[in-house]
């Protein structure tokens, strides 16, 4: 991975790191970076039927993908570099039944150290902005 990220990091830029460093079930989730900066990320998930479950609802492991991916981005945001995170814990809280056409998930950095990364998101229903579930996530950073 490239150590430093032309400043600021745009949506654009965390477009193309998302496209050459993630995994491609990662890339399975078609998401796009709709805002990126200062320890925060906005993401879009968008539904269709590979990532829905029984009563046409998404599945629970797409928006936990969703969250860590852009809680990782939040956290490249916050150091201005790429680097290696690897997720310790990852706590997700499914509120509601996720429909419609779109997720949109807001990941902040909450505390950031040496080591670790203390990370939360929340993922609204595009169409009426209702919560779906919401996450943390701790994960180490080692230095690079």
């Amino acid at each position: 991975m490239p150590p430093d990220i032309a400043q600021p990091l745009t949506p654009e830029t965390a477009q193309q790191i998302l496209g050459a460093h993630f995994a491609p079930w990662v890339q399975a989730l078609d998401l796009s970076v709709l805002e990126i900066g200062a320890g925060h990320a906005l993401f879009r998930m968008p539904l269709g039927d590979h990532l829905m479950r029984v009563g046409g609802m998404v599945s629970g492991q797409a928006l936990a993908a969703l969250a860590d991916t852009a809680m990782v981005f939040a956290a490249i945001a916050h150091y201005g570099s790429v680097r290696t995170f690897a997720t310790t814990d990852l706590h997700t809280r499914f509120l509601r039944p996720g429909t419609g056409t779109a997720i949109l998930c807001r990941a902040d950095v909450v505390s950031a150290g040496k080591a670790l990364v203390f990370a939360k998101a929340e993922m609204d229903e595009e169409s009426s902005a209702r919560t779906v579930a919401s996450a943390t996530a701790t994960f180490y950073a080692p230095r690079p």
